[in-house]
């Protein structure tokens, strides 16, 4: 039995009645001198923050990365200088599209967001469980979300803005064609693949760069649900993803995958046969195969879902010396917008909370003030650099690496690469079983769409493929 424990308020004072509100006589109103009522009230009003925009719903879990493979020939990273190093991670699935309180069997892509909290800081990896995404260009991306959440008059879900943006956006067409396989409707976050997705550097001690991609493959084996029974799963237990996480690592239970990169030389990437900063676009294992690297395990669940899940925040800027960006547009959008998203969420000092904080370095700089400042704020050091008294100093060692950058100053189209190439591949490559799925599934969705938009997204997967777009069209009644 728990040891009694007095009851206070979020200052410590004891509360001396938490079942009945001070009144002037027992049938009197309430009086407005009852503190706790009001903090107790007030508090609760305030419980919700705003939920994020996309990738609302998520679930999270901890463990650790250990390499396994030397690949210090391409990169300096001290998470990675050997075999055998164990780093503590924290990682974060998510639907992309739904609200909070949307189902995990919803056919969407899912976020997977891995924080290492390395000795140089935290590195984040905010990636999916597709190697590909719906665009290229950051400035598309919050009309592309507009059209995935609800109508502004009806506020539903609502088929026309989802596939008249999808028609007009040919570029989309390989991450559809995954979207509406059953790898869209996924069994549980345990039996998924990881995506870094966009192209990062690597560099190593000796100062040289490579382009990759991350790759992680789940050591349980992919498993999905179809349409019918992601449906099913929706009414009868809309988080059956989540409680099958948490029940399995509760249990004494690991989700496991193997970590691989693919490697381009710097040298390859002008004149590659796809743009190798696309992020529409896969770079194929032939040309490029798997490397392993490393093992990540989770072991851990959190202690309290809101203040580690809800109030994680990644971002791709987080990284660590030794790896870097690459002119991928979509990821230089990302940069910039997910840590705004969490000073809007989370507010100004948002890295401070536990989950978010480094874990095995101390962050040291002249940032101060700002809402929900609970350390020391600084104390009474310097609030500015440079000075004279704190110490602190550059690290010149740690610049980035020196990418050659040219051009002229424009609103660039990109090169004509052809959209329909990768996704006619994927198509081709399915088995027959699949393949009727997968046309079964777009039918069923895209048949609420406009006639007239019907015809347009048809001609795109006629592109991809004429078997592919024809028995769509047939399943149409066009």
């Amino acid at each position: 039995m728990a040891k009694n424990k007095t009851l206070t308020t979020a200052n410590g004072i004891p509360v001396a009645d938490n079942q009945n509100t001070l009144t002037a006589g027992a049938h009197g109103p309430a009086l407005l001198q009852d503190y706790h009522l009001v903090e107790k009230n007030a508090h609760f009003n305030r419980e919700r923050i705003p939920e994020r925009v996309v990738h609302a719903k998520g679930a999270g879990a901890y463990g650790y990365f250990e390499v396994t493979h030397d690949v210090t020939p391409w990169t300096k990273a001290r998470f990675l200088e050997k075999t055998g190093k164990k780093t503590e991670v924290f990682l974060r699935f998510s639907t992309v599209g739904g609200e909070k309180g949307s189902a995990d069997t919803d056919r969407d892509p899912r976020g997977f967001a891995l924080k290492f909290y390395t000795e140089d800081g935290n590195y984040d990896i905010t990636g999916n469980n597709t190697p590909v995404f719906f665009l290229r260009d950051p400035l598309k991306f919050p009309d592309f979300i507009h059209t995935q959440k609800r109508n502004p008059q009806t506020n539903l879900k609502d088929p026309d803005a989802f596939w008249d943006f999808l028609s007009l956006t040919p570029e989309a067409l390989h991450q559809v064609t995954i979207l509406f396989s059953s790898r869209g409707t996924l069994k549980s976050y345990r039996h998924m693949d990881g995506f870094g997705s966009h192209t990062f550097m690597w560099v190593n001690a000796e100062g040289k760069g490579v382009w990759i991609k991350y790759h992680f493959k789940t050591e349980t084996g992919i498993q999905n649900l179809t349409r019918q029974e992601a449906g099913r799963l929706a009414g009868e237990d809309p988080d059956d993803a989540t409680r099958d996480l948490f029940n399995h690592i509760k249990s004494g239970g690991e989700a496991a995958w193997k970590l691989h990169v693919q490697i381009m030389p710097f040298e390859d990437a002008p004149n590659y046969r796809f743009n190798p900063f696309d992020v529409t676009k896969v770079w194929p294992h032939k040309d490029y195969p798997l490397i392993p690297v490393g093992r990540l395990v989770l072991n851990r669940n959190p202690e309290n879902y809101f203040a580690e899940v809800e109030q994680a925040a990644f971002s791709p800027g987080n990284i660590v010396p030794g790896i870097g960006f690459s002119p991928d547009k979509m990821l230089q959008g990302r940069i910039f917008a997910y840590g705004d998203a969490h000073r809007y969420r989370l507010g100004a000092n948002y890295q401070l909370l536990p989950v978010n904080r480094p874990h095995a370095a101390e962050a040291l700089n002249h940032q101060r003030d700002g809402a929900m400042r609970f350390d020391g704020n600084g104390g009474a050091s310097p609030n500015y650099e440079p000075n004279s008294f704190d110490g602190i100093k550059e690290a010149p060692q740690h610049a980035p690496f020196p990418l050659p950058v040219e051009g002229v100053a424009g609103h660039h189209a990109p090169s004509h690469d052809d959209d329909y190439v990768q996704a006619g591949n994927l198509y081709r490559l399915m088995p027959e079983t699949e393949k009727a799925m997968l046309v079964d599934n777009i039918v069923t969705h895209l048949k609420n769409a406009r006639k007239d938009i019907q015809i347009r997204q048809v001609a795109h997967f006629r592109g991809a493929d004429e078997d592919y777009g024809m028995r769509i069209a047939k399943g149409l009644g066009l």
